[in-house]
């Protein structure tokens, strides 16, 4: 069973890089909550598993950075963002090689914890911030100086905060999650679902020979989804009863279930009407919280950044196309 969890927890943190390197909002969610269930399930993190654990833990904290209201930690006083940089710390422990990228992103972080406190006017905390952060040492001297006099001038703005910006920061976590997925390209359920596939001859590849049928997004949703299927399949039959009565798996399970439903109904909806899974999502109605959300974000991050108000928001399986659309529409209306 705890072998079982490792696997699983290997595969959901695979999903949770490749869903936040693609700024998949939804994905992203579904995946932060499998792999904190399977991480709240471990008496104790094996060795192995540290970075594991120490990635997927960073990358929901940096996701959720701006949202100064949100606690990760028993300290009121920690933000988001400055519990990402204590796991951020654990990380480069765990690694020998890229210092540089190490250095940069650890810059970043710092930077944008006192720059996320300002932008929210919180000019008293972003001074004790700073001098939480930035120890006495005279390689930390020349930028403590620099914002400290950002903060006593309490302009969010500056050209040094926007030189190291948020969108900077999201980008280098996303290199480094790059690197990290090739070197974990051993992932085994990936490996043993790609071993079904060929010894079961089932669908992936029908599904990429079928270019005429489905464009290229709605190619990749489904390709996606197939994943899934072959995972429950591979947990079926190489797990038996066992794993199907774990804790860790019947949460997983479930979850995986609830999308393949989904997705067998959509590859349904595609192969007899040839209407995409993108057409059939923007007809499903917006909810009143979706659109709270949609103008949260364009208050936080302006009109046009659609796909980082996706990736910050919380939608239901929406495009940054939709959100823009939407937010046409709510213009109107108002």
């Amino acid at each position: 069973e705890a072998v079982a969890a490792e696997w699983m927890l290997e595969f959901a943190c695979s999903c949770l890089c490749r869903h936040f390197a693609e700024q998949s909002g939804a994905e992203f969610w579904r995946w932060r909550d499998v792999a904190q269930a399977l991480i709240n399930g471990l008496s104790q993190i094996p060795p192995h598993q540290k970075k594991t654990v120490y990635l997927c833990q960073l990358l929901i904290r940096i996701a959720q950075g701006k949202s100064l209201e949100l606690q990760f930690e028993n300290n009121q006083r920690v933000s988001p963002l400055e519990s990402a940089l204590s796991f951020w710390t654990l990380l480069e422990r765990e690694e020998t090689k890229l210092q540089k990228l190490h250095e940069d992103i650890r810059r970043l972080i710092q930077i944008q914890i006192v720059a996320v406190h300002m932008e929210n006017r919180y000019f008293k905390e972003a001074s004790e911030v700073l001098e939480r952060l930035f120890t006495d040492s005279e390689s930390d001297k020349p930028l403590r100086v620099k914002l400290a006099t950002v903060i006593k001038a309490k302009d969010p703005y500056v050209p040094l905060l926007q030189s190291f910006s948020y969108s900077l920061l999201i980008s280098k976590i996303k290199s480094y999650i790059e690197l990290s997925m090739k070197e974990n390209e051993t992932n085994f359920l990936i490996q043993e679902a790609t071993k079904h596939v060929v010894s079961k001859g089932l669908g992936a590849t029908t599904l990429q020979n079928r270019p005429a049928e489905v464009n290229e997004n709605d190619k990749s949703d489904l390709e996606t989804k197939q994943g899934f299927v072959l995972s429950i399949t591979l947990l079926r039959d190489e797990l038996g009863q066992k794993l199907a009565t774990s804790t860790f798996s019947i949460f997983f399970l479930i979850c995986a279930l609830l999308r393949v439903l989904q997705s067998l109904n959509n590859m349904k909806n595609v192969g007899k009407n040839g209407d995409s899974v993108a057409c059939s999502r923007k007809r499903k109605l917006w909810t009143y919280e979706e659109d709270l959300e949609l103008k949260l974000g364009v208050r936080e991050f302006g009109v046009g950044n659609w796909a980082k108000i996706l990736v910050h928001g919380k939608f239901n399986n929406r495009t940054s196309v939709m959100l823009k659309d939407r937010w046409r529409t709510l213009s109107k209306i108002k």
